[in-house]
């Protein structure tokens, strides 16, 4: 009877980890972000990342410590291209991102098309950061996620940052 009443509260509980689906970009791709995670104003985009490579979309935590950051770029990826995508960010990464140490870094399937997963750990001037992030090619532009938190918070988020990561969905797959 005790694993009866566990069960039924678990399941009361796991449908609102997640608030409503995020739409991407005005397309119908879609992610479910942790439900404490708020859009981030663009005064902390701008704080957070540099103006060259800062995401049109992010969000997060009320300290912006761990987020989800989103975007469509304007660059064509076929399906057939991402091995080269991936030696590409690959080299540019181990370049220019300091302490980088690999987690994963390969090519999977995932709603219906190959993604690059790139999963690092790396250093900030103030702490480590744990990235991970799924690029593919969508309708001619370049689709990215960048799910990322500081070493300190990674722990408390990792779950619930790996099920938003696998609740991205590509409409038609």
């Amino acid at each position: 009877m005790k694993l009866l009443i566990i069960i039924t509260a678990l399941l009361a509980v796991v449908p609102t980890l997640f608030a409503e689906p995020v739409n991407v970009a005005n397309t119908d791709i879609t992610f479910e972000a942790p439900e404490d995670f708020k859009p981030l104003s663009k005064e902390l985009i701008a704080a957070k990342w540099p103006a060259d490579q800062a995401p049109a979309y992010a969000v997060g935590t009320g300290t912006g410590s761990t987020t989800i950051a989103y975007d469509l770029k304007p660059h064509h990826i076929p399906q057939e291209a991402l091995p080269d995508v991936q030696k590409s960010f690959t080299q540019l990464f181990e370049r220019i991102i300091p302490g980088l140490k690999w987690k994963k870094n390969e090519i999977i399937e995932h709603s219906g098309q190959k993604w690059l997963l790139m999963e690092m750990i790396s250093n900030a001037s103030d702490t480590d950061i744990h990235n991970i992030m799924l690029v593919t090619g969508y309708e001619g532009k370049m689709l990215v996620f960048n799910f990322n938190s500081t070493k300190e918070d990674f722990p408390k988020y990792e779950t619930a940052l790996r099920k938003s990561m696998n609740s991205v969905t590509l409409p038609n797959h």
